[in-house]
């Protein structure tokens, strides 16, 4: 698995305009595309969550009271890089578009309209 901070470091967390047409090449079907994306945006959800709390975890001091909760410096820089982060979606959208996504479809079967006489 892939460190975010390489993963990300070449994304600008700005949210920009997208050719439509460039996700429908990849699939031919915009909500398709869409889809893979959002299920990719998800996970990377998941992963950055679990990374961060991972670290964070590193600093914690089990105390009686919540009153005794304290930061430090490293915990502050840790959290504000994880809020810099470009958005999932965006993040998504980019191996996407950048070829970077495998993603296969578990059902075959195309479902015919069937007409009615």
């Amino acid at each position: 698995m892939t460190d975010i901070k390489s993963k990300t470091q070449h994304i600008c967390p700005d949210l920009k305009a997208r050719d439509v047409n460039q996700l429908v090449e990849k699939t031919g079907n915009i909500y398709e595309a869409l889809n893979i994306i959002a299920k990719r945006a998800n996970q990377l959800s998941r992963q950055i969550k679990r990374e961060l709390m991972d670290k964070l975890e590193e600093f914690s001091v089990p105390t009686e009271t919540i009153e005794e909760v304290t930061e430090n410096k490293e915990q502050i820089e840790i959290s504000r890089f994880y809020e810099r982060l470009p958005n999932p979606a965006t993040i998504a959208t980019e191996e996407f578009l950048n070829d970077e996504l495998y993603w296969r479809y578990t059902n075959k079967k195309k479902h015919k309209r069937q007409e009615h006489s």
